[in-house]
């Protein structure tokens, strides 16, 4: 074991430190990016299933194309974010990455399974055109979008709060993903679309936004009463109710954003993106300085050796600022609204 130690210290110890942290508080920092990976994954990839919900609501075989060919540039990309939280959670925190996935097992198939669902029917739809085979592709779709979501939001409550896959707190935390991927996926077609459709995508928008409040009210209610894991006390903290109080702003407003003139619709999507952001926030809250509060294992317990650390951060952190600098550079390109089901631009 010391010779190890020693090599280590040749290999690393001119670039970075072997037995302390870079900085004191990399751990809480390496907590900070998990929970911020998964932000980005709610937000982005949420609208997404949004618009596979929205899918449902459109008869018109043109609106379905459009609303397909609006998301399909950057779906693909906005997944990568939901393996970027795998990867960071398995990296960074190994025993919290094998308890959370062990634990919840068929619970994570079931995401797996819906997440499949969701993404292969529209390339099967292509496959054949008779009208059965289209009907069911598009219900397959639609069903995917909605249990994604639902089962995504039943695992964060489960983890958040220590409580079982079907519990109540765990089940309406589903329940509030729903309704804020659908706000979200509504903003981001009327963003991208004019007149009529859009006049629609407000009204569902605002209904899944009121849906998503109310929730988000009784989720929070509920582990008041049932006091998962003693979280009560924290309910009534500081910064829990100014995260509620952020929440309600950003709603506010997407709302007025959402009911003024086309050029301010992009408030709204960017006020859904403060929403989602806001409950990983409120999400970070209940369970620092735990990190898997079940087994009351802490941030610090989890967390991976400090030279292991020091190295993923070195590694790591550029990687992080390219992704996010190249998700900037893809939404740049295809920014604008999209009037024609072929994609962006104008048809030929």
């Amino acid at each position: 074991m010391a010779d190890v130690t020693r090599v280590d210290t040749v290999l690393f110890g001119p670039v970075v430190p072997v037995d302390e942290y870079l900085i004191p508080w990399l751990p809480e920092l390496w907590f900070g990016i998990l929970l911020f990976t998964l932000g980005m994954y709610v937000f982005l990839d949420g609208f997404d299933f949004g618009i596979g919900m929205l899918y449902g609501t459109r008869e018109d075989e043109a609106e379905r194309d459009l609303l397909l060919s609006i998301f399909g540039p950057v779906w693909d990309a906005n997944e990568v974010w939901l393996v970027a939280f795998g990867t960071v959670l398995f990296a960074a925190f190994p025993p919290v990455y094998a308890s959370l996935l062990s634990d919840h097992y068929l619970l994570v198939f079931a995401i797996v399974f819906a997440l499949i669902l969701r993404g292969i029917t529209p390339e099967l739809r292509e496959q054949r055109d008779e009208p059965e085979w289209v009907r069911a592709c598009d219900r397959g779709f639609v069903v995917g979008s909605t249990l994604s979501p639902f089962f995504i939001g039943t695992l964060a409550g489960s983890w958040v709060f220590g409580t079982g896959t079907i519990a109540l707190p765990s089940v309406l935390t589903g329940v509030a993903v729903v309704f804020l991927s659908v706000a979200s996926g509504a903003a981001y077609v009327a963003m991208k679309t004019t007149d009529t459709l859009r006049e629609e995508m407000v009204r569902y928008g605002l209904y899944a936004a009121a849906g998503y409040l109310l929730s988000v009210v009784v989720l929070l209610i509920t582990v008041f009463l049932t006091d998962p894991l003693g979280v009560r006390e924290t309910l009534l903290s500081t910064p829990v109710l100014a995260v509620v109080l952020v929440t309600v702003v950003f709603l506010g407003i997407g709302v007025v954003a959402a009911t003024r003139d086309a050029l301010e619709v992009t408030w709204w999507f960017y006020a859904t993106g403060g929403v989602a952001f806001a409950l990983i926030t409120l999400v970070a809250i209940l369970l620092y300085p735990d990190l898997y509060p079940a087994t009351g294992t802490t941030v610090r317990e989890s967390i991976i050796s400090p030279l292991a650390l020091n190295v993923l951060t070195v590694v790591v952190i550029p990687v992080l600022f390219l992704v996010l600098a190249y998700f900037r550079y893809l939404y740049t390109v295809f920014s604008g609204p999209v009037e024609h089901e072929d994609g962006y631009g104008t048809s030929d």
